[in-house]
């Protein structure tokens, strides 16, 4: 179970992406669009099937972005699938990441960048009750974050 996260920011904003998985999240080359509650992600020989779970997480554009989580997939091609999110809005972006099949996004936290005087954010993120439970393994994916130390359990 992920119980909690100590974090160390860098000079610039970031992201810390926590994922239930055996192997690292895999990068969409080319990125995801959405129109209405429907994701478009493109990405070559993504391996998946429809039916699928996987977790996903998305970057941002123009302040917004498609809603992380875990999502059943439909299979396009096998460059291309879909979801539906929760959440209705048209974006085009370049960036995001998922999982293999069964694999799972436990959770995303957005960090600050350096105070103004230059001193890291430390900061520490107690996850309450029993935590989050992790059935294959914990991988932290880290964007701008200069430390990061996981508690489990």
């Amino acid at each position: 179970r992920l119980k909690g996260l100590m974090y160390t920011s860098s000079s610039t904003a970031g992201t810390i992406n926590m994922w239930d998985v055996t192997a690292a999240p895999t990068a969409a080359a080319t990125g995801y669009t959405q129109s209405g509650n429907t994701v478009t992600v493109t990405s070559a020989s993504h391996g998946l099937n429809t039916g699928d779970r996987i977790g996903i997480t998305f970057a941002t554009n123009a302040g917004v972005s498609a809603t992380n989580g875990n999502y059943v997939v439909t299979v396009s091609s096998s460059s291309v699938f879909t979801i539906t999110d929760i959440n209705s809005r048209t974006i085009t972006s370049t960036a995001c990441t998922f999982s293999a099949a069964g694999g799972r996004w436990l959770m995303s936290v957005d960090t600050a960048a350096l105070t103004t005087s230059g001193v890291p954010q430390n900061q520490t993120m107690l996850i309450p009750g029993e935590g989050l439970l992790a059935l294959n393994g914990i991988y932290a994916q880290l964007s701008n974050q200069t430390g990061l130390t996981i508690f489990y359990g």
